[in-house]
């Protein structure tokens, strides 16, 4: 990239590129550590291709691990409009007041407010279990009542199926769509309940794999970013700094915090696994260093020139064109500078040419 490109602001066009559609993987690998593992050195001209199961090759005695252990709630319901036989799609988005949910809904259109909904469980069989629409947002999004239960959380491993992004393809109350994609759409550290899609990068992890790393002195610690739909929400403005970010819920604990100070005051290397640690982190850093213990929201949009405060060293996975994951990566590859989106482009050309598998359920990368 020139240096006149390089001093020009950034579009969202120009995080573009062309994905052949065989690449977008539909399924898992086999084993959660089966994918592939890009391998980036910053500041160098290195690009290197491993298995996932050679990262600990790549951590030393010392780093800190930071993972977010949010869980995915199978988030995606189904019914039908009460007195009618018209089908109804519910994928809820984010807790509102009152018990109450905020949900995308379709046919949106036809459900106005005051509609009932007789909810599916997700073998397809009539429940008890209603909703009904309150109110909607300019989005479109519904907020809606359910009735039957006091505690939905407690009824969506029934009722509900796991909210895997539309390129991921499947039948509604497909078998399979229940039982492999409610093990593997879900970290093996998940604890607790909120998100409503996967912070992907985790996917990756066994716990034998965490165990190598801890027996190299690898440290992991957690934080929680419930993960919601604004995280993938398309940039629609031309300008990066035109584009605002849905909030998201987050927990940095007193523990992972106080890890992460005494290993940057002795210089040690901090690994965040995945976009949402990442804005965890440099969300608190930004108004508290040393990090403190912090439960709040963060609606912070990393893209390039960016300075990094905490993180040293990012896994992730391959992502969308023009999406503000892309743009976080990008950013982080060359803090600083406007450059990284170009490395970052030219990384994934390199990737399609190797058939890397992208997206939700493909490979992964490690830039240190």
């Amino acid at each position: 990239m020139s240096t006149e490109n390089q001093a020009k602001p950034l579009k969202t066009a120009d995080f573009n590129f062309n994905l052949p559609p065989d690449l977008i993987a539909q399924k898992p690998a086999p084993a959660r550590d089966g994918s592939r593992l890009l391998y980036i050195e910053r500041g160098e001209d290195v690009l290197a291709h491993h298995q996932f199961t050679d990262l600990p090759q790549f951590l030393r005695g010392g780093d800190v691990l930071v993972m977010n252990d949010s869980r995915v709630i199978p988030a995606r319901l189904r019914g039908r409009k009460k007195g009618g036989e018209a089908a109804v799609e519910m994928l809820l988005t984010e807790p509102a007041r009152d018990a109450t949910w905020w949900a995308m809904v379709r046919p949106g259109k036809r459900l106005p407010v005051g509609t009932r909904i007789e909810l599916f469980d997700n073998q397809a069989r009539p429940t008890l279990f209603t909703a009904e629409v309150l109110e909607k947002n300019e989005e479109g999004h519904a907020r809606l009542r359910f009735e039957g239960t006091e505690n939905l959380l407690a009824e969506l491993d029934a009722l509900g199926e796991m909210p895997l992004p539309p390129y991921i393809r499947r039948n509604a109350h497909e078998h399979e769509q229940t039982s492999e994609d409610a093990e593997r759409y879900q970290t093996v550290y998940a604890n607790p309940a909120g998100s409503v899609a996967a912070p992907t990068a985790g996917l990756h992890f066994t716990k034998d794999l965490l165990d190598q790393l801890r027996a190299r002195e690898v440290e992991t610690h957690t934080v929680t970013l419930h993960v919601g739909l604004g995280t993938f929400a398309p940039v629609k403005a031309d300008a990066l700094g035109e584009h605002r970010m849905h909030s998201e819920r987050f927990t940095l604990p007193a523990e992972t915090a106080g890890a992460i100070n005494a290993a940057k005051a002795a210089g040690r290397r901090v690994i965040a696994v995945g976009t949402t640690t990442v804005r965890v982190l440099e969300s608190v850093a930004a108004n508290n260093q040393p990090l403190a213990a912090t439960t709040g929201s963060t609606d912070i949009f990393i893209y390039p020139p960016r300075d990094f405060k905490v993180v040293d060293g990012l896994l992730t996975n391959f992502h969308l064109p023009q999406s503000t994951l892309l743009m976080l990566v990008s950013a982080f590859v060359a803090p600083g500078k406007m450059s990284g989106c170009q490395w970052m482009l030219e990384a994934y050309a390199e990737a399609i040419r190797e058939k890397y598998r992208f997206f939700s359920y493909g490979d992964a990368m490690l830039i240190l």
